[in-house]
């Protein structure tokens, strides 16, 4: 069985994610969206409410499951027995990031990371956007799934 991971953080998930998730469930098997616990960072959305959801965005993938994870890539690979990372790019920045984990990656674990590259519609889109945009009043209807705008917006009139 091809079991692919998707890893990230998904602070919120965004409509270029879902691109990524969506071509990575028709290469593989199973695929699995891991959010990354990063315990020095607090996010906008708890890690269960990332997993809430990722879990609603996903649903119409049948082989597309979500998790969570804690440390090192490889080792989560490893222990679910993930043949490959699937990594969406968005620039060369993002490549030479992204380059250098692969590469790490393959070191510590052997496991091979496969590079998306971004929907065009997308190219320009992150979290980290889409949460400043929006707390600035902005609209960001069509960056992330309908599932999440109400939820976005919520959050950010809690926060005040």
């Amino acid at each position: 069985m091809r079991v692919a991971v998707c890893p990230g953080s998904f602070d919120p998930v965004t409509n270029g994610h879902l691109d990524v998730f969506t071509r990575a469930a028709a290469l593989a098997d199973k695929v699995i969206v891991a959010v990354l616990i990063n315990k020095t960072k607090s996010g906008l959305f708890s890690v269960d409410e990332r997993i809430e959801i990722l879990r609603e965005v996903v649903s119409p993938l049948p082989n597309v499951e979500v998790d969570s994870f804690y440390g090192l890539l490889v080792d989560y690979c490893k222990d679910h027995g993930v043949n490959a990372i699937v990594k969406g790019l968005r620039a060369v920045s993002d490549f030479d990031y992204e380059l250098q984990m692969a590469q790490m990656n393959y070191r510590l674990g052997g496991v091979e990371t496969l590079f998306v590259s971004t929907n065009p519609l997308y190219s320009y889109l992150s979290s980290s956007l889409v949460k400043e945009v929006a707390k600035h009043g902005g609209s960001v209807e069509g960056l992330v799934p309908d599932a999440v705008l109400p939820k976005l917006q919520a959050k950010l009139e809690a926060q005040g």
